[in-house]
């Protein structure tokens, strides 16, 4: 399973590569780690990475944002994955910098209302898609400008495809 996280503002992915109970191996940009992590208590961990001991504290901020705080340093975390790229376009988060709208399930577009080159305010409904048998609203999540439409009514489209991009 991989997904994508902001550290610190800077974005990176993490692949889980194998689940055995406590043990973990991960893949965090071109590094693999084997990892033993237990949470004796609800939000506090301890991690095991070669040998070292660490210990990390998880701290809710937000939709999946935490404060993650260690013994040296403080690091504000945001996971990155289908369901809140999804929850963000639904409710026009305006702290959402993509520069393009996508669906984290496949389905069908069903209308457009929107135009090439046609300035977006946040909020605005751009697309709509219907997936598992409900229709959902696609909003921009802040001022901007349609750079181009890569779907069309009716078309058939994947999950997290980027449908519309944004100058």
């Amino acid at each position: 399973m991989s997904y994508q996280v902001k550290i610190d503002g800077e974005e990176r992915s993490i692949e889980i590569l194998s689940r055995d109970k406590d043990k973990i191996k991960v893949k965090v940009g071109d590094h693999i780690y084997d990892l033993d992590i237990l949470e004796p208590e609800p939000g506090i961990f301890s991690i095991v990475s070669n040998g070292k001991n660490f210990n990390v504290q998880l701290v809710p901020t937000g939709l999946k944002k935490y404060k993650v705080e260690t013994p040296e340093e403080t690091l504000e975390v945001e996971i990155i994955d289908a369901e809140s790229r999804y929850l963000k376009n639904q409710k026009g988060h305006e702290d959402e910098d993509t520069d393009y709208i996508s669906t984290p399930m496949p389905g069908q577009v069903v209308k457009i209302l929107v135009e090439e080159g046609q300035p977006v305010k946040g909020g605005e409904t751009l697309i709509i898609v219907s997936a598992m048998k409900m229709e959902s609203e696609y909003k921009a999540t802040k001022d901007r400008v349609v750079k181009k439409i890569l779907v069309k009514e009716g078309d058939k489209i994947d999950g997290n495809q980027p449908l519309i991009t944004f100058e």
